[in-house]
């Protein structure tokens, strides 16, 4: 007989599939995992304690930082809770705007998530495949904010601008030629509306390219079926969201039943799972996509339609237009207060929640009248999850801790805030 000995084994925190700096130490018993003990604390961002330290606006940009791969959803939760406080409320125009993006970060969220998950578990093309089209949403965020990632475009009371009516346009370089250039730029002709329009119109193949390589392939289920299984009533009691609780059979999605922005004048269906394994988060997941760009075509159609102010008129909150800041002293001198110590925020307490790509994003938001937030916490949906893993993991194999954390879609931003 072969001699099986324990182990105690560190998985992390460098481990490319421990998604961030997670330190996992797993007691095995030969190749089976007996326990499994997360350590987290080495990342530590101190968002939250930073926040308290700077104005209001200051933080929004921490936010994108958090889960930096759902950024804009992030920024959705904290603007939200400074709305509250304020008893404002953006135009609908921008509430549009903010649902339309919210929905590119979920695909955005997914795409990266289906790319790692897979890549993790062994398959690469999926990965090359998603990652194509993430960067035509990455041309959106950076249409509207300058940026790739880290937008910092929802503002209380709004959005930083309104949608822009060109594309950036390809230029010829050494790598592409004038004729290649011409074909890449064919969906860049008209506004950023007619380019999302455009890519909705392809994304469902794309979508259908993914599932003809993983849903109905053998190797994918035999590391997915039956992994990482959690029944309905224990998904409630860890306090899972998101696809990991829908993944469980639970109908529960904040855009339905607390519905926020624009969602309940949209139409839109909630997937959810039956078995409560990896393959049916998988599934899920996937449906999600499908549906957002179903939420996606909806809001293009409404802001094609109806052009109109994406910010409140409101100077005490809202920084005065160039032109008028540089020819009115009453607009400068709101211009220099914004910017130099920002605004006051009523003394209260509000919590404001949006269903994030990965679960419920929480922000709870202390003021005590301020011009910088007293206390703020973050609910991170990934943190909860997390926990889980122990209870997860255990009597899996080892190669199977690798498929859970790929299916609980952790992000150490959020966790190690």
């Amino acid at each position: 007989m072969a001699e099986i000995r324990n182990y105690t084994l560190n998985f992390g925190p460098q481990h490319p599939a421990a998604h961030g700096v997670l330190r996992l130490i797993l007691e095995m018993d030969g190749e089976v995992i007996q326990r499994a003990d997360p350590h987290i604390g080495l990342l530590h961002r101190a968002t939250e304690k930073l926040a308290e330290t700077k104005p209001f606006n200051q933080s929004i940009g921490y936010m994108d930082r958090l889960d930096y791969v759902s950024m804009m959803c992030n920024e959705h939760g904290y603007v939200l809770a400074i709305e509250k406080l304020l008893g404002i409320q953006a135009p609908i125009r921008a509430q549009y705007i903010r649902t339309m993006f919210d929905e590119i970060t979920r695909i955005l969220n997914h795409l990266m998530w289906l790319g790692a998950h897979a890549l993790d578990i062994g398959a690469m093309t999926v990965f090359l495949y998603a990652f194509r089209e993430r960067e035509d949403l990455l041309d959106c965020y950076e249409a509207v904010s300058g940026a790739r990632m880290h937008a910092t475009y929802y503002r209380p009371g709004g959005v930083y601008r309104d949608l822009p009516n060109r594309m950036p346009h390809y230029e010829p370089s050494n790598w592409h030629n004038a004729k290649q250039v011409a074909k890449l730029n064919e969906q860049r002709s008209g506004s950023l509306l007619d380019f999302i329009a455009d890519f909705t119109a392809r994304f469902p193949k794309c979508i259908d390219e993914y599932e003809t390589l993983l849903t109905d392939n053998r190797i994918w289920k035999q590391r997915t079926v039956g992994i990482g299984v959690v029944s309905p009533e224990r998904a409630k009691q860890l306090g899972f969201s998101g696809p990991m609780l829908r993944g469980s059979g639970i109908l529960w999605d904040l855009r339905k039943f607390q519905p926020y922005a624009m969602y309940d004048k949209l139409d839109f269906d909630i997937p959810i799972g039956t078995n409560g394994d990896s393959y049916d988060r998988y599934l899920v997941r996937v449906e999600e996509m499908r549906q957002s760009t179903r939420i996606i075509n909806q809001c293009v159609e409404w802001l094609k339609a109806n052009p109109g102010p994406v910010m409140l008129a409101d100077a005490k909150v809202v920084p005065p237009k160039r032109v008028d800041m540089k020819n009115d002293m009453e607009s400068l001198i709101h211009h220099f207060k914004l910017f130099t110590e920002g605004y006051t925020v009523p003394a209260g307490e509000a919590y404001a929640a949006v269903e994030h790509p990965k679960g419920e994003f929480g922000v709870y938001l202390v003021s005590d009248g301020a011009n910088k937030p007293y206390r703020l916490k973050v609910r991170a949906p990934g943190f909860p999850h997390l926990a889980s893993l122990d209870e997860m993991a255990k009597g899996h194999m080892l190669a199977d801790v690798v498929a859970i954390i790929g299916t609980q879609d952790i992000v150490f931003g959020e966790i190690d805030r």
